[in-house]
């Protein structure tokens, strides 16, 4: 009896690029931004991937082209089956209901002219799930009981909210159309630390209910580490290595990867005291200017001469653990 074949990504993206024209004006000359370049990723039904990298490292234009609110130069991106960057607009729309985003900032992404319970309804009436306004209701009254808010805050304005109730409203409004993926582009970076781990435990709840997948952007690898089944980090556009989340976190393959983690504080004050701290020089390069060979050599601790003439390519150095680096 043959085995049963290993069921497809959720999500599939495949040498994904995406470029900016910029300059031109007045005292810039024009110039062309890669903010992603050649980025590769799966996601299986019901994982959470975490994106990590320092800011401008292209993780939110990555979250951004997967949900086609950026349109990728090159590249594939397949989600369910289907292709994304050749469906036209109405296809689009269609899919969408079945990709949602939950942002960064909590009060300037829901609309201040709006009590919660419209915010949360719009996207029921938009597309046609609850058409009748007096079925929506007890919909969202649902809605923010699985999210921890009371039925009040149904007729409160944003302004009247906590940063955290913020973005409880956020989730449920992602919630509505049922997704099987929600974009998560540091949705608790905005947040106090304290309620950074209730809105974590809440994704992490909602997940195991409704079996939700999740594409996690964050720059903090404290706060990926508790939610993401697997880890892929970025730097300068490239994603320079990928594993699962203990594999990264307990040994670490690329020199950016080490120096990250060696920046995250440890509660035990006698092992923060003897682990060695790893310190980058200079300052991320230009993506307009970047570096010839490995676009991490000009600060790599390791770098050879070799480094600043080949490209890596992310290969497989241990099992299902992948990392751009000619040293690795």
């Amino acid at each position: 009896m043959s085995a049963p074949a290993p069921e497809a990504p959720l999500l599939e993206v495949r040498d994904l690029v995406k470029e900016f024209h910029v300059g031109g004006g007045l005292f810039g000359k024009p110039g062309v931004v890669r903010a992603v370049n050649g980025v590769s990723f799966t996601i299986r039904r019901g994982e959470t991937l975490g994106l990590v990298g320092e800011s401008g490292c292209g993780k939110t234009t990555t979250g951004r082209c997967i949900l086609q609110l950026e349109r990728p130069t090159r590249g594939e991106i397949v989600f369910e089956g289907r292709e994304l960057t050749t469906l036209a607009d109405a296809e689009l729309r269609r899919v969408r209901r079945r990709m949602q985003v939950i942002f960064q900032d909590p009060y300037s992404s829901l609309n201040p002219r709006m009590t919660v319970g419209q915010i949360i309804a719009e996207p029921l009436a938009v597309h046609g799930i609850v058409p009748d306004r007096a079925r929506r209701e007890p919909r969202v009254q649902d809605l923010l009981r699985h999210v921890g808010l009371l039925p009040q805050h149904a007729h409160r304005y944003p302004h009247q909210l906590s940063g955290g109730q913020r973005q409880r409203v956020g989730v449920a409004r992602a919630l509505a159309l049922e997704p099987s993926l929600i974009v998560c582009d540091e949705p608790v970076s905005a947040l106090d630390v304290s309620i950074q781990a209730q809105i974590i435990n809440l994704l992490e709840d909602l997940q195991a209910e409704f079996g939700l997948t999740y594409l996690f952007v964050a720059h903090d690898l404290s706060v990926v580490r508790h939610i993401s089944d697997r880890v892929a980090v970025m730097y300068l556009g490239k994603i320079v290595e990928l594993a699962d989340r203990k594999s990264l976190y307990e040994d670490p393959l690329h020199p950016y990867t080490r120096a990250l983690l060696s920046a995250v504080p440890i509660p035990d004050p006698a092992l923060e005291a003897q682990r060695e701290r790893i310190v980058l020089g200079g300052e991320v390069p230009s993506p307009l200017r970047p570096p010839s060979g490995c676009v991490f050599h000009p600060r790599c601790p390791i770098a050879v001469d070799r480094c600043r003439d080949e490209v890596p390519t992310l290969r497989e150095i241990r099992p299902r653990h992948w990392a751009a680096c000619l040293l690795a």
